[in-house]
């Protein structure tokens, strides 16, 4: 039977790849649902081309041109942040994927969780806030949690038929960004433009700015914390400019399991809605014949503070990850919006971290509480 797919956050990157890996498996996929933030043009075109059962525009004052342009179709149109929450509920949704920006993914995720839907997971800050929760809500419903980064599918692709073997070191590979090798100096001058041109990968604004100052690999350094219940001391973060090893693990043999392709996303969302199973692709391979060579790097926490912020944020515990994460999407938005320079980033989230309230066993409710401290600090800060 086909796999019904609720995709949470289908205008954004890795939503607009997941519907075109469901586009060229049709016998094996078929779009469920559709949410997006406010781009209510893209999902109406969306809608009219995939006919789901059900959009979510999250924005309410689009609901209007969202129900207005879908009235002729067999399409449900609601709106607001609650309503998708709710419709992951739909008993016809197989899978969901978690494909929200920042924080705002987290309530979905719990809730399709807490309704024991397969979760597809690509927005990372959901376990970085509240990873303890979370994974708890999983264990309990005997939900999978299958991800879609491509580093924390590759561990995971890395792991297949080794669950009674000891994981010595988990190998965080990571491209180094537009900027791997520059000095802060370079640094404090540079401009959103330049942090926005990624080597190697086509992602959203925020993701790629994350990736530009190294906290999208805090970010996952926590996240495989949780996915794969290893110490952070245990993940060892390895700058990979070719992109084409994509992370691996080190068992306690001193064997060393890499998963290794191009660098495209549909590779490893293919994988994910598809599992256990493998389908055909027609996705660009490697070619080892023209490969010149692997080079690996050692991040610069110094020049790179981010990056530390987030393995200090994941050792203390507690809530800290999530003041963290909070502090750091206020930081991203005031240099997008030239309010702060590329360093102050660093700088605006430390003094967040410091201020917000810590609370070493959080409830969910606290990770809200947290959440909106963190949000309300970090806005206020003047650098």
């Amino acid at each position: 039977m086909k796999r019904r797919i609720a995709i949470l956050g289908s205008t954004g990157s890795i939503g607009t790849q997941t519907l075109d890996v469901i586009e060229r498996n049709p016998e094996q996929f078929e779009v469920e649902i559709l949410t997006a933030g406010s781009n209510w043009s893209l999902l109406v075109e969306q809608a009219i081309k995939f006919l789901p059962n059900a959009v979510v525009i999250a924005d309410e004052s689009k609901y209007i041109q969202t129900r207005d342009a879908l009235c002729n179709y067999p399409v449900k149109v609601f709106s607001g942040s609650k309503s998708i929450s709710d419709v992951v509920e739909f008993e016809s949704v197989d899978i969901v994927v978690a494909a929200m920006v920042g924080y705002s993914g987290l309530i979905p995720t719990i809730n399709a969780i807490r309704h024991k839907k397969v979760v597809a997971l690509a927005n990372k800050e959901t376990l970085v806030a509240a990873g303890n929760i979370v994974i708890k809500e999983a264990f309990d419903n005997e939900v999978p949690i299958i991800p879609i980064d491509s580093e924390h599918s590759a561990i995971f692709q890395s792991l297949i038929g080794e669950d009674n073997n000891q994981i010595e070191k988990i190998l965080l590979t990571a491209s180094g960004g537009p900027f791997r090798g520059k000095d802060r100096e370079f640094l404090a001058t540079v401009k959103k433009e330049q942090a926005l041109k990624h080597p190697n990968w086509n992602m959203g604004a925020k993701v790629t700015i994350d990736s530009a100052s190294l906290m999208n690999k805090g970010l996952e350094t926590i996240e495989a914390m949780h996915l794969f219940n290893v110490p952070v001391d245990k993940i060892e973060v390895l700058i990979h400019p070719q992109s084409l090893i994509h992370s691996g693990v080190q068992f306690e043999d001193g064997s060393v399991k890499v998963q290794m392709g191009m660098p495209d996303m549909r590779l490893p969302i293919q994988y994910a809605i598809g599992f256990p199973n493998r389908l055909s692709s027609t996705f660009p391979r490697i070619n080892f014949f023209e490969m010149n060579k692997l080079t690996f790097e050692k991040p610069d926490l110094n020049v790179f503070r981010n990056l530390a912020l987030a393995m200090y944020s994941a050792k203390k515990g507690g809530n800290l990850a999530c003041a963290m994460n909070a502090a750091n999407e206020i930081a991203v938005n005031k240099f997008i919006n030239d309010k702060i320079g590329f360093l102050q980033m660093s700088d605006l989230i430390e003094k967040t971290m410091e201020k917000t309230s810590f609370i070493q066993n959080p409830t969910l409710d606290d990770i809200i509480q947290t959440h909106n401290e963190a949000t309300k600090i970090a806005q206020d800060i003047v650098l």
